[in-house]
């Protein structure tokens, strides 16, 4: 294999050079080129020069791609290019070092990029370096091997052929999600590959569900890619379908390939396919995040443009988005908090301090207690017990985990090996007894805190000296839990979020006897089950909770001092949050929210209200506020409007958005005063992972210095500008 070929006349890429020198630091994803022959047609030979993207560090460290390595991997192609032009090679393919083929631009190069035109010359470099894959002269195949996401699985569009690994994850074009545009040919050329209806579901859907990506096989399905291949050979497999290809021996099929242009069918599907995105992401980010709404705009207007004017219109997009603040927002959360400091948490005790989990037992067999059975069985691989206070009871919580695992079996998502010894390793019993020989011990019952004192109390006359014993609770104080154990050192809150297999944020509260030890094996836990954990003081309803009960009674006590239900539910909609208040408390349950309302209340005063309304639906047995309208509408229906009571002092939907962003400043305000969390950051990244809060407003803080929130109430921001 040898390094990057250079040119021999003057290079197309030399403009770029500029731009390049803005980001001196980048690392380099080189572009190493070695000439493979293998059998031909009929004796011959076929050459393929084969481009390795490799930036020469260890494999858990992805390739990226900034100017310097988009330039080299120009460079690289002009000069395969004339190879190709002068009867020397017969295709050109691109591959990845192990695990990778790229994972998309590097985010921290992007960002310093503040002027205009070099954003819109980083777009044009993009664009320069894969219009060469898409006229080579000769056929050109990537072989994803590995994670392709943004303008990583751009290259492999820009191919002719590709080929996937069944072990790749990883694939997609995230960049709705992080402020931006598919910029390099993917808006253009995804759909046309794969129908419009799929092209919407990688660009749109996976994005702002969460920034799913999708697997091999599920990328052949599409039509992505053009054949599938094992791990174990997946290069050499690749070449020899290349080479076969290349010999006219193996034709490639595309059922899910469309032409919009010229077929009027695909035409309409098209646009029902825009039609549906739009709605989705009116539905997920109440329209607040600029990003989405330009990938319709290009997606639209590229079903009737010519590869090079759809270009143009991701350029002037890339350019545009690069500029606002929601992506230099977007850019803070994900890059600075969800991928640095989640990998990092404040405070967390040394490592190396952790104890081995081999056995959890978990008291309670209820909807909860099974999501998380099931959660430590197939991530951990280790016997989990459940327990309560009947047979019967257990034997629900354990038919319960047997069954998700069953729907995991029929989804494909695990293989019938693993879920047999996945079901095998959840049992249950009506005697804690069957905790003596276990590790970590979690209570997932009634919140209710005296009844989580006499299951600790019970927990710890059975387990061993060294078992941990944690609490799932949502609000109630650890400490309190712990004071009357023999070993309260041994105690820590363990918070998870609903719906567990989801939601990848796990509170660790740290009450004031809880012991190093016992920290480190729960931040090692948490790791374990592939969640991000974060350290917060054992205080009333700990971040998440305690942030949202404020912002949701904020918006109840509006709604009882007489403002309107539509203005004062929807006053949030500039923020772009997953749904509004009214909704989240129907989806969380009247009667849960009531309570923890109620117990922040008690613990911090007349700053979290407590609705006499939502009280009057729960006492009436109405789990929520709205019904929907035969036109899709929502209304508050005669039967429950009879049942509740209001003032005289209504609110417009601008005084409702100002009164939650001051309340929101003022009670973070005060939990860092408190010391509920080392930082800002921290509130940011528990609201992100724990709440949905969107990515582009950047966090919690951030949002709230923007909109003058924080100087307010304060008197200063949460951050100081640079």
């Amino acid at each position: 294999m040898t390094a990057a070929p250079q040119p021999t006349q003057p290079s197309r890429f030399d403009s770029f050079a500029p731009l390049a020198k803005q980001v001196p630091h980048e690392i380099v994803t080189h572009s190493l080129v070695n000439d493979v022959v293998l059998p031909g047609r009929d004796g011959g030979r076929v050459t393929i020069a084969l481009v390795t993207l490799d930036n020469g560090l260890d494999h858990s460290k992805p390739t990226t791609l900034g100017p310097n390595t988009l330039i080299e991997l120009g460079k690289t192609l002009e000069v395969l290019h004339a190879r190709a032009a002068a009867g020397e090679i017969n295709a050109v393919a691109v591959t990845g070092k192990p695990y990778f083929l790229v994972a998309g631009a590097d985010l921290s190069t992007v960002k310093t990029l503040e002027d205009p035109a070099a954003g819109e010359s980083m777009a044009r470099l993009g664009h320069a370096a894969y219009d060469l894959l898409d006229d080579m002269g000769v056929p050109t195949f990537a072989f994803i091997n590995g994670v392709a996401l943004g303008g990583g699985l751009e290259i492999a569009l820009a191919c002719t052929y590709r080929t996937v690994s069944a072990a790749a994850q990883g694939i997609g074009l995230p960049e709705a999600f992080i402020g931006l545009v598919p910029g390099w040919g993917g808006v253009w050329r995804l759909p046309r590959l794969t129908g419009p209806e799929a092209g919407m579901k990688v660009m749109l859907e996976n994005p702002l569900n969460g920034n799913r990506s999708i697997g091999g096989k599920q990328a052949f399905e599409l039509g992505i890619a053009d054949a599938l291949f094992e791990p174990a050979d997946f290069l050499e497999q690749s070449l020899a379908w290349a080479a076969s290809v290349i010999a006219g021996e193996t034709g490639v099929e595309r059922p899910n390939a469309v032409e919009p242009l010229t077929d009027p069918a695909v035409a309409q599907r098209w646009s029902a396919a825009a039609k549906a995105a739009r709605a989705f992401v009116a539905a997920k980010t109440s329209n607040a995040a600029p990003a989405p709404l330009k990938v319709l705009d290009v997606f639209e207007a590229g079903r009737t443009a010519t590869q090079k004017e759809s270009a143009e219109l991701e350029v002037a997009a890339l350019t545009e988005l690069m500029q606002t603040p929601q992506f230099r927002d977007t850019v803070y959360a994900f890059l600075d908090l969800v991928q640095k400091r989640a990998k990092r948490p404040a405070g967390a005790p040394d490592p190396k301090l952790a104890r081995p989990i081999t056995k959890v037992g978990i008291v309670g067999a209820g909807l909860m207690a099974g999501q998380l059975a099931l959660l430590f069985a197939r991530q951990l691989k280790v016997p989990v017990v459940m327990t309560d206070i009947d047979q019967a009871r257990v034997d629900k919580g354990v038919a319960y985990v047997h069954a998700e695992v069953d729907k995991l079996l029929a989804k494909g998502r695990v293989s019938r090996d693993a879920a047999n010894r996945t079901r095998a390793l959840v049992t249950g019993s009506a005697s804690k007894a069957e905790f003596a020989d276990a590790d970590f011990v979690i209570e997932a019952v009634f919140e209710e805190l005296s009844v989580k004192k006499q299951v600790l109390a019970e927990v710890e006359a059975v387990v061993k000296p060294e078992c941990i014993l944690a609490t799932n609770t949502s609000s109630l104080s650890v400490t309190a839990m712990a004071e009357d154990l023999a070993h309260p050192e041994r105690v820590v809150g363990f918070h998870f979020f609903n719906p567990v297999a989801v939601m990848p944020l796990i509170e660790i509260v740290r009450a004031p006897e809880t012991d190093e030890t016992v920290l480190a094996t729960a931040f090692a836990l948490a790791k374990g089950l592939k969640k991000t954990a974060v350290l917060v003081k054992d205080a009333a309803a700990f971040v998440v909770n305690r942030v949202l009960l404020r912002l949701m009674g904020e918006v109840t006590a509006a709604f009882d001092e007489g403002t309107p239900a539509q203005i004062a539910d929807s006053a949030l909609a500039p923020m772009g949050l997953p749904m509004t208040p009214f909704v989240l408390a129907e989806m969380v349950g009247l009667p849960v929210a009531q309570h923890v309302a109620e117990s922040l209340h008690t613990a911090f005063g007349d700053r979290f209200h407590v609705s006499a309304n939502q009280q009057a639906l729960i006492d009436a047995r109405i789990k929520g506020l709205w019904t929907t309208t035969p036109d899709g509408g929502k209304e508050i229906p005669a039967e429950t409007l009879a049942v509740l009571r209001f003032g005289d002092t209504p609110s417009t939907s601008e005084q409702v958005l100002t009164r939650c962003q001051d309340a929101l400043a003022e009670e973070i305000g005060l939990m860092l005063a408190e010391g509920v969390v080392a930082g800002p950051e921290d509130v940011d990244l528990c609201m992100i992972l724990g709440a949905g809060w969107p990515m582009h407003l950047g966090g919690i803080t951030p949002y709230l210095d923007r909109v003058g929130a924080s100087q307010r109430v304060n008197g200063k921001p949460f951050h100081q500008a640079s």
